[in-house]
């Protein structure tokens, strides 16, 4: 089983608060985007890699793997994915499976990436990797103060990559552009197509650096491979 890989990699990173977008920050002797990219350039299932990037990003063509396709982002994530998936129209097919995975995430498990693609390759829609809720949530109002609390049975946290379709994946994230609709995620641009992607359990681990405190997590959990 082959798959192709989209990272959209575009964003600034305004609430990472450095000098430089978080997915470039520095992480046990690479960026966190190296690490992020690291367990698909070394996985032969692999059939090719897209980074969706921003015009202007001064930082990619330091650290660009020789095997890695790059192609402008976009305003929002989603349009960044389009974009990733519009640089693969002359080698994927519409059948082949898609992952999307966050640049910004640089400790995915390789056993989580194979439990994904073992999990959904009969699947008919695909899905993503998440984690059950295990805390207890609170709805906020305007001012912070807590307005509900909210049942955690049947949540999950979504995580990344998400898995779905060459074809299918494109057709959704154009009927939600289309639509004036910005999805959060690939899941939620397949979910209005009305299909109901797979929940596949992974790591608490594979965590998404949007803060300083969550790059140090991350060097204590890769500290074994640094």
């Amino acid at each position: 089983m082959n798959y192709w890989l989209v990272m959209p990699a575009a964003g600034v990173g305004r609430r990472f608060g450095a000098d430089r977008p978080k997915q470039y920050a520095a992480l046990c002797g690479r960026t966190v985007i190296e690490w992020a990219l690291a367990p698909f350039l070394t996985d032969p299932r692999c059939a090719g890699v897209v980074v969706a990037v921003a015009e202007e990003d001064p930082y990619w063509t330091a650290i660009a793997p020789p095997t890695v396709r790059a192609t402008p982002g976009g305003g929002e994530r989603s349009h960044s994915v389009r974009n990733g998936l519009a640089a693969l129209a002359d080698r994927a097919g519409r059948e082949d499976w898609v992952l999307v995975h966050d640049a910004a995430r640089p400790c995915l498990p390789r056993e989580d990436l194979d439990r994904l693609l073992a999990d959904l390759a009969a699947h008919a829609v695909g899905g993503i990797l998440a984690t059950p809720a295990a805390d207890t949530l609170k709805r906020a109002d305007g001012s912070r103060h807590v307005q509900q609390t909210i049942e955690r049975a049947g949540l999950w946290r979504a995580l990344t990559p998400q898995m779905f379709r060459y074809g299918r994946l494109c057709e959704a994230l154009d009927r939600a552009h289309a639509g004036g609709r910005v999805p959060t995620d690939e899941a939620q641009a397949i979910e209005w197509l009305g299909d109901r992607p797979a929940l596949i359990e992974g790591a608490a681990a594979n965590l998404k650096i949007t803060s300083a405190a969550d790059l140090a997590l991350a060097a204590a959990l890769l500290k074994e491979t640094c």
